[in-house]
């Protein structure tokens, strides 16, 4: 058999209160013609009253208790006065809490012993009749009023705990963006230098003793692009943490602009050709329309679009020439970047590679586009397509 639920402490001092009130008032108060106040009364007022400490566990049996033990109280001839609020408190937590047809089935109880005591107290039959809708009707208002804010604190409840995993699911997502943001800039950082150093030091291991020179030159070169991979990993660093411009001690601001020197931009493209010259790679730049100064965000994107590019052709295409060109025009900025050579390798010419990936997601958030493609006449050709609408904003990621 199931243990019954401990009652609660409000509803122990109710039926408590009942009952001493029944007894109390019993005792000192039996006017005639009603029999006396004797210890079956008693025992039937604590058995009317006590039920009610389970009427939030219970409520359909309590009811059916309180009715029963006001309905035998009531055939034996004691006064009808007492006990009589016993089974319309009962009806409440039914009311508030059972199903409709338990509802009902609880009206028609409460009604009945209602109408009993009404006519065991010899009112008129009017009043019997009115007592014995209104008290029910009473009840039943009272409990469903109840219910509703039963109902509601319910769904208060589920809806701040929904709240509160949506905003633990945002708060995972910005991690995992800000990781997958970390990755990408890391990527497109280092990726570039690396290849260049890996370049140098093989040609300098492979003519380290026959032509000395050259390796010295290739050593120096290698050295350059590892100090250009610490200032770019600097300024990585920089704009990931949170900066203050004004550098001020104290806590940071994640909320402070990173400063535009700090972020490259396109107006370092030659230089980042330059750098191509050292892995064997002729790059030639161009810039068609009016520069105008752009969104530093656009300027990044840009930039970091063509060192992708360029650095996939030193390490996949096997070309010794390629061709940037960056075009300002009125609605867009246009960049393509094209290289003469052989095509390049699987993982890049497919398009699923992680560094056409990166550039699209650049692209993408700065509601451009980026197509990539193998020409006809060989070699392949990047194009990024930027809007310039003079209010450029990054999408949400």
């Amino acid at each position: 058999m199931p243990a019954l639920p401990a009652p609660r402490p409000a509803g122990v001092a109710l039926a408590t209160g009942f009952a001493a009130a029944g007894c109390l008032a019993g005792a000192f108060y039996h006017p005639a013609p009603w029999r006396p106040f004797d210890l079956w009364a008693h025992l039937l007022t604590l058995l009317i009253a006590l039920p009610l400490a389970l009427r939030d566990k219970r409520p359909f049996g309590v009811l059916v208790v309180t009715v029963a033990g006001f309905a035998g109280y009531l055939l034996l001839g004691y006064q009808p006065s007492l006990n009589f609020w016993v089974p319309a408190v009962a009806f409440l937590s039914v009311a508030a809490r059972e199903a409709r047809a338990r509802v009902v089935c609880g009206a028609v109880l409460l009604a009945s012993v209602i109408a009993l005591s009404g006519v065991c107290g010899r009112l008129p039959r009017p009043v019997v009749a009115v007592q014995a809708l209104i008290v029910p009707a009473v009840a039943f208002a009272v409990g469903l009023t109840q219910r509703r804010l039963t109902e509601r604190n319910a769904e208060l409840r589920r809806l701040t705990a929904l709240l509160d995993e949506q905003q633990r699911q945002e708060a995972r997502r910005a991690v995992l963006d800000e990781r997958f943001r970390i990755a990408r800039e890391l990527h497109d950082t280092i990726s570039q230098q690396m290849t260049i150093v890996t370049l140098q030091t093989g040609l300098a291991e492979f003519v380290f003793f026959s032509d000395p020179p050259t390796a010295r030159e290739a050593l120096g070169t290698a050295a350059a692009a590892g100090r250009e991979s610490l200032e770019e990993l600097r300024r990585l660093l920089v704009v990931l943490r949170a900066y203050d411009p004004g550098g001020a001690p104290g806590p940071d601001d994640p909320a402070d602009p990173v400063p535009d020197h700090l972020l490259a931009d396109i107006g370092r493209i030659p230089a980042l050709a330059e750098r191509l010259e050292a892995a064997g790679v002729h790059v030639e730049v161009r810039f068609r329309g009016e520069r105008r100064p752009l969104s530093p965000g656009i300027e990044l994107c840009a930039y970091r679009v063509v060192q992708e590019a360029l650095t996939n052709i030193a390490k996949h295409s096997g070309s010794v020439t390629a061709e940037v060109t960056v075009r300002y025009l009125d609605d867009e900025l246009r960049v393509t970047v094209v290289d003469e050579g052989g095509p390049l390798s699987a993982t890049s010419t497919d398009g699923s590679g992680h560094g056409l990936i990166g550039m699209r997601e650049r692209a993408k958030i700065w509601h451009g586009s980026l197509t990539a493609g193998a020409r006809p006449e060989g070699g392949f050709r990047i194009e990024l397509r930027l809007p310039l609408d003079g209010t450029a904003t990054a999408a949400d990621p």
